[in-house]
């Protein structure tokens, strides 16, 4: 029996947050989702600021009504690209391998994926992904990941024999 992919979505993005610009990557995400048959439990606009990024993750992480977190946004080289940061301070386990397929898939496309620090974890047997913070690069990025995403959520679920 599959686990059904319950998934919060947040945009760690200043402009956003504040209104200045709108939130196509979260939106975006939220499509994405929807399209792979899982159930967007929430979305949220977090400012790049680093301490309500991480309260977010750990409550998010915390529900058990939520499977997955993805994030889009703030995992550049700006002094206020936060999110690395955060999801490394709130999770208990590195899962290296979706944010390396997810960089050398975006090298393909862009030199610029080299400077993307997007990390994936695990806490509390939630899965924890970070996206870059365009449409284009989440809905590239998305694609990498899409097919291991109901596997990985039925392995935290204590699915463990296929």
């Amino acid at each position: 029996m599959a686990v059904e992919i319950r998934a919060v979505v947040i945009t760690a993005s200043d402009a956003c947050a504040s209104g200045h610009r709108a939130d196509e990557s979260g939106d975006t995400l939220v499509r994405l989702l929807g399209e792979s048959n899982a159930v967007v439990v929430e979305k949220l606009i977090l400012s790049d600021d680093l301490e309500p990024l991480v309260e977010a993750l750990m409550k998010f992480s915390e529900r058990g009504d939520v499977n997955l977190i993805i994030t889009t946004g703030g995992t550049g080289l700006g002094p206020r690209d936060n999110t690395p940061e955060a999801t490394l301070r709130v999770i208990e386990r590195e899962v290296p391998g979706v944010a390396e397929a997810m960089r050398a898939e975006s090298l393909k496309v862009t030199k610029m994926a080299m400077i993307s620090r997007g990390v994936c974890g695990v806490r509390s047997g939630t899965l924890i992904i970070n996206l870059p913070g365009s449409p284009k690069a989440v809905t590239e990025s998305f694609a990498v990941v899409k097919p291991v995403l109901a596997h990985a959520v039925d392995l935290l679920g204590g699915h463990t024999r296929h």
